[in-house]
């Protein structure tokens, strides 16, 4: 017993002289047993927040040069499904949408059919043009054209209309290899009498079916004349109403299952995927806002505000709340096509957006509508939530656009110091462009004389 008991405490006193040596380091099983003391510490300490590393931008896709198509509705409003608006009146524009990039705060510059394609053919304000002054509108060779400049970089260009204004406005067809009118039109220069769209894209399909026009670069364009008045209840289409906007609806839903059909068609052609598709409208339409109906004479909101959807397969679809203008489509389209702007556009290409980038700031926005025979001059500027409106007869009328988006209380009286500003911005900018008058003798609806100048003759190119 008693040797027993001494070699215990030989053997204690061998470990326990083992464990004190300074530089042996701890057992696993010890590096594992928690601190009581330093625990206690870390409690009383507030928790550290842990660093979490945001997301990996996902890269871009590269720019490319692509075909475009242009398709441009008449009258086609801004309140869409894709937009808010309830009745599922174009379902198949709705689909392509969830698939694009769309604008939700675009305008066209003015409010009527034969100022606003040549902004969308110029990228330049109407005013600033050579032009007649009568209402539809024609153009001096003078001018120059976006199709002008894909011409000559080797590009297909053609165009397919459903009104004979564009077959009585020569000016506008200068850089077209191909310019197609559809058949059996007949003129009424009070509204559009026929049903044309199902002969539109008969003429669009034809075109792209053969490769003489898209075995290398193209572009195409073709304005859709339904759904401007007289609007037509559809016998194919649901019931929406019998009232004009009722009747309206029919129509933007007859074009959209015309659309539907045509994208049909396209994603099976081996070009598809190389093209940019782009679908918006030349103006609004009014259904009895500020006691007005159809179009033309004022740039009220339901007049200028227009969709913009742009297609490019491959692309991330995204929305864009940045206010754009079709003053910047012209620049757009030749950018995404590859080609050098022309010089004198006034407004600027929004391709990088496209892609991704952050939408930049362009307001103020300037909207016009030049004096022609049947137009008053008009000018607007939207700079934030105010629209400033500057008549001809020296009138002006402000609005908060943001509590008030269907300009129903002028605020001028109330905010003359934003008036001030606001007609500041109206002068310095049509100031430094370089507006024009009309030409061609007609009395203008000021009582004027449409006596400008032509403009120089255009060398060949």
């Amino acid at each position: 017993m008693i040797r027993t008991r001494t070699s215990v405490i030989l053997l204690s006193s061998a470990l326990l002289s083992l464990g004190c040596k300074k530089n042996d380091s701890p057992s696993a099983t010890q590096k594992e047993m928690p601190d009581p003391a330093a625990s206690a510490a870390d409690e009383a300490q507030p928790a550290k927040e842990k660093t979490v590393e945001p997301p990996a931008e996902p890269p871009r896709p590269e720019k490319k040069k692509w075909n475009v198509v242009l398709l441009t509705i008449d009258a086609l409003r801004a309140d869409m499904p894709w937009t808010g608006y309830p009745k599922q009146i174009a379902p198949h524009l709705t689909k392509l949408a969830e698939e694009s990039i769309v604008y939700e705060n675009y305008r066209s510059v003015s409010s009527y059919t034969a100022q606003t394609v040549a902004t969308m053919l110029s990228g330049r304000y109407a005013s600033t043009l050579y032009r007649t002054g009568t209402f539809f509108t024609n153009y001096s060779l003078a001018n120059d054209w976006i199709s002008e400049s894909m011409q000559a970089s080797g590009a297909r260009t053609m165009a397919v209309h459903a009104h004979l204004y564009f077959d009585r406005a020569p000016g506008l067809k200068q850089g077209f290899d191909i310019w197609k009118m559809v058949p059996g039109l007949s003129w009424n220069a009070q509204t559009d009498e026929s049903v044309t769209t199902p002969r539109s894209f008969a003429a669009i399909t034809e075109l792209l079916s053969d490769p003489k026009n898209t075995s290398g670069q193209f572009f195409l364009w073709s304005h859709l004349m339904d759904p401007h008045d007289q609007y037509v209840k559809h016998e194919e289409t649901p019931d929406f109403g019998k009232d004009n906007r009722g009747r309206y609806d029919s129509e933007v839903f007859f074009v959209d299952r015309h659309i539907g059909e045509f994208l049909e068609f396209a994603k099976k052609q081996p070009y598809w995927e190389s093209t940019a598709l782009l679908i918006s409208a030349d103006h609004g339409e009014a259904f009895g806002e500020h006691g007005m109906y159809k179009h033309a004479f004022e740039l009220w909101e339901v007049l200028t505000r227009i969709p913009l959807i742009v297609h490019l397969p491959g692309v991330p679809p995204r929305r864009i709340g940045a206010g754009r203008t079709h003053i910047d489509l012209a620049p757009t389209i030749l950018e995404l096509m590859g080609i050098d702007p022309i010089e004198g556009f006034q407004g600027k290409s929004m391709v990088p957006e496209l892609y991704g980038a952050e939408p930049e700031n362009r307001e103020p926005l300037f909207l016009e509508l030049a004096e022609d025979t049947n137009n008053a001059a008009r000018r607007a500027v939207v700079s934030g939530r105010y629209k400033l409106i500057v008549f001809d007869s020296g009138k002006k009328m402000l609005f908060d656009l943001e509590s008030d988006p269907g300009e129903l209380t002028d605020k001028s009286k109330d905010e003359p110091e934003k008036v001030k500003e606001l007609s500041a911005l109206i002068d310095a900018k049509f100031k430094e462009l370089p507006v024009v008058k009309p030409y061609g003798g007609s009395k203008l609806k000021s009582g004027k004389s449409a006596d400008g100048p032509t403009g120089p003759a255009k060398t060949s190119k």
